[in-house]
């Protein structure tokens, strides 16, 4: 198995007309959150991943996860191709660091 880091990108556009999709979206965000995601912006939440099995993975309990209705996409990128994102308006913003400098090996 190496270790070529991953990005997971969800980006979703879920219903919130009714009670009941306003429950819908409260469970999906929830569920990313507790899975380990951090939002980027409003609807687009992004993961580390250390391999692209374990990304795989994450993306399979997203689709066991998934609301009814709605539109979720799913984006895997490897971790230098996420460091090559361009910042047109604005800048990131993070509580962690983005880059594999911070793996330890022991």
């Amino acid at each position: 198995m190496s270790y070529r880091f991953m990005r997971i990108l969800v980006m979703f556009d879920l219903p919130v007309v009714t009670a009941a999709d306003r429950k819908e979206y409260a469970k999906f965000r929830k569920y990313l959150i507790k899975s380990g995601f951090m939002m980027m912006q409003e609807s687009i939440y992004c993961k580390l991943s250390p391999n692209s099995t374990l990304a795989d993975a994450a993306i399979e309990n997203i689709r066991k996860n998934k609301p009814e209705k709605g539109l979720v996409q799913v984006l895997k990128v490897t971790e230098k191709q996420y460091a090559k994102m361009e910042y047109i308006v604005g800048e990131g913003k993070t509580e962690v660091l983005t880059s594999d400098e911070r793996l330890v090996i022991l």
